[in-house]
């Protein structure tokens, strides 16, 4: 069934409206300060040195892999990055909690929601919310990484700064109050560096050191980064099919790097949408899955954009 939905994540109050409406930005959009935390003006005074530390040592780690090649650790790569970055962060984390693009059982969410913390991403519970901020000001004030801040801000500099959310649920708890509501989520939250470290301990078991640092610090890198290339490249290059209310763009090798997630000028038309690849050549390996979990009964009320290829529009323009 195709859909036509582009509402707030969060339906304001009759107070946050006149703060909106004072708010205006020269481009027509409202960016309310809802979230102080977020935002470079809020964040760039201080390090989230327990972030920045893990980040340094990865990315250390990640540059010795190199000279560990195995086979095993080929393949502990390829399988993990695919169930990490499409199916955890893109299908599950995205598509699915984010957005509710489609449906799954509840067991089959969670499951999915296990594979996206194995990303180093954080918690469910901070990264939906996160995320719903970036779609309410995406590329005005208060928005959590928009490169009109600064490029390096948007692709990894606001992960570094400011005050660490990852277990707040509190602070997030309006943002995402879904997830907060499920007792899983909020655990998972919380915990969610347990899985990472017992996929590495069992990848320890299965090929030693040369294993780890394939399986766990190359690959949560490389899978960090195509993330972060999503708010940062896909806002600065590519093209525009739709006139949105941000600098949002498709970009094919962003794209090609996470599994459909750099048809990003699609999705902030279309949010709602379980498919990013609007048309044919526009390779959307993420709704492909989303598509099987269908085809084999798994996944049901998969929301599609409806769009007019003549006179392209965002989901709710007049």
């Amino acid at each position: 069934m195709a859909v036509e939905l582009e509402e707030p994540v969060i339906t304001p109050t009759a107070a946050e409206e006149n703060a909106q409406r004072r708010t205006r930005t020269s481009a027509g959009s409202s960016t309310p300060a809802q979230l102080p935390t977020l935002g470079r003006k809020h964040q760039s005074g201080s390090v989230s040195w327990i972030t920045t530390i893990f980040m340094v040592i990865f990315h250390v780690l990640a540059v010795v892999s190199l000279f560990f090649f195995t086979w095993k650790g080929l393949v502990s790569l390829v399988v993990l990055y695919f169930l990490s970055i499409n199916v955890g962060i893109g299908m599950c984390y995205h598509r699915l909690l984010t957005h509710r693009g489609y449906k799954v059982p509840k067991w089959l969410e969670h499951c999915l929601a296990v594979c996206g913390t194995l990303s180093l991403e954080g918690g469910p519970i901070f990264w939906v919310g996160t995320h719903r901020v970036h779609h309410q000001l995406s590329d005005h004030e208060g928005d959590p990484h928009s490169p009109t801040e600064g490029t390096f801000w948007a692709h990894m500099g606001w992960i570094m700064s400011g005050q660490a959310l990852h277990s707040s649920t509190a602070i997030l708890n309006r943002y995402a109050p879904d997830l907060s509501r499920d007792k899983f989520y909020v655990a998972l939250s919380k915990y969610h560096w347990v899985p990472l470290t017992v996929t590495g301990l069992a990848l320890l078991a299965w090929g030693g050191w040369p294993v780890v640092l394939w399986g766990i610090f190359l690959r949560v890198t490389l899978g960090l980064h195509a993330t972060w290339l999503v708010n940062s490249a896909t806002h600065l290059w590519g093209s525009r099919r739709f006139e949105t209310r941000d600098e949002s763009r498709n970009n094919w090798w962003v794209a090609l790097l996470t599994g459909g997630e750099g048809w990003h000028n699609n999705h902030h038309a279309h949010p709602v949408s379980a498919r990013h690849g609007l048309r044919w050549y526009e390779f959307d390996p993420n709704y492909y899955g989303i598509w099987f979990l269908k085809k084999v009964g798994l996944a049901h009320d998969i929301k599609l954009a409806n769009w007019d290829p003549a006179n392209p529009r965002p989901s709710g323009a007049a």
